[in-house]
């Protein structure tokens, strides 16, 4: 039998570190070394220098958030979080929101530390950079299996897989499926009740009708998805927002479609691709080493995501070459096709979002992947950190 003391000894060291207690999970902590490590090759860093970008990367079987900016140096950080997928960004408001999909799923809401708190009893430091911090959660039912995120018009939208669906997210805690594709409409009603299809990313438009979401399959097959008999290779599809159809086909489990000068951007997966749909059919724009997911696209140059390829979903990329899948982002120019830099990450497994913030207003995390960890500075960050930069009013 465990005496007393020692428990209470334990529970008064449990839930001690900031990144547990904003994950609500006891696990979260720095990763080990060879996650964090990177190496950028090429022009990859002139090219954020020159974007004034903050580059926000999702890599969800770490269990981890990233970000890289450069303003006269290089700046790499971090964040943990329960299997992150789709990413969004509100420019206007300066606010981050992350798709954590393990169930329940959670809507994670980061904003920029704008200031410090005053305080007497401890030494707080204002924070270089503004750094990202969580300041809403909203918990949401597991079996939406949340992916992509996205701004339709001014309000947020998500893939909710396990529902064939497009959800609107209207207030904390809340959605509305407001979109999905003819093929699961019946005479009960459409198919909510299992993952026929899935529709996994969304080239997001002003309107839903003005947008595209792509799939791994056209229609219901008597494989579902995640069967190891899955029909994939030259299976996925785009639909249209307009039509609820399908506008393109031939592709192989789709993901991260974007509009761009009003066309639908997209990475073919399984084939390790990055093209554009044309004329109704997919165009191979650069073909990268390893599973592509992930999609951002600023002034000519596409950020890509390639990941390993999981041994259980080996079946899902048959246009790989299982020995050369590196982890990394690569910039890529749209008019060529051509790599120009990239950011390597050698102990990387699986990326799944590319997202940007102005580097003006965040240059990242709150916890740095380079530097020796500065325990004292970290706790003291959380303790203090004001997201507002509140004016006080004592007379009201």
């Amino acid at each position: 039998m465990v005496a007393p003391a020692s428990l209470w000894k334990m529970y008064g060291n449990d839930w001690r570190h900031p990144a547990q207690v904003v994950n609500l999970w006891p696990g979260a902590k720095r990763p080990e070394a060879p996650t964090l490590a990177y190496k950028a090759v090429g022009h990859f860093w002139d090219i954020l220098d020159q974007l004034k970008v903050t580059l926000l990367v999702g890599r969800e079987y770490e269990h981890l958030l990233t970000g890289f900016s450069y303003r006269g140096k290089p700046t790499a950080t971090f964040h943990p979080m329960p299997h992150p997928s789709g990413i969004a960004v509100d420019s206007e408001r300066g606010r981050v929101f992350v798709a954590s999909t393990r169930s329940p799923n959670q809507l994670v809401e980061l904003a920029p530390i704008k200031a410090v708190l005053r305080r007497t009893d401890v030494v707080v430091r204002p924070p270089t950079g503004a750094p990202l911090v969580p300041v809403h959660s909203h918990f949401l039912p597991g079996c939406l299996y949340l992916h992509d995120l996205a701004f339709v018009g001014n309000q947020l939208h998500g893939n909710a897989v396990a529902h064939n669906a497009i959800v609107r997210f209207d207030r904390i805690g809340s959605f509305t499926r407001v979109w999905w594709p003819a093929c699961i409409d019946s005479r009960r009603g459409p198919r909510f009740d299992l993952n026929l299809l899935q529709l996994n990313s969304i080239a997001a438009g002003r309107t839903l009708k003005t947008s595209y979401f792509t799939a791994s399959i056209a229609r219901p097959h008597r494989r579902r998805p995640g069967d190891k008999d899955f029909p994939v290779d030259r299976r996925g599809v785009v639909f249209s927002g307009l039509t609820r159809e399908t506008i393109c086909g031939g592709l192989t489990r789709p993901h991260s479609a974007r509009l761009h000068d009003g066309q639908v951007w997209l990475d073919n997966s399984g084939y390790g691709e990055l093209g554009v749909v044309s004329a109704g059919k997919f165009e191979v724009v650069s073909r990268l080493p390893g599973w592509t997911r992930g999609l951002l696209i600023r002034d000519g140059i596409a950020f890509v995501g390639t990941s390993r390829v999981i041994p259980r979903f080996r079946q899902y990329a048959p246009g790989l070459d299982r020995d050369r899948h590196v982890c990394a982002v690569h910039a890529v120019e749209l008019s060529s096709g051509r790599v120009l830099g990239a950011l390597l990450f050698p102990g990387g497994n699986q990326i799944f979002a590319i997202e940007a913030i102005a580097s003006s207003l965040s240059t990242g995390f709150a916890f740095d992947m380079t530097g020796t960890r500065n325990r004292t500075q970290e706790f003291s960050l959380f303790y203090a950190f004001d997201s507002e930069a509140r004016k006080e009013h004592p007379n009201e």
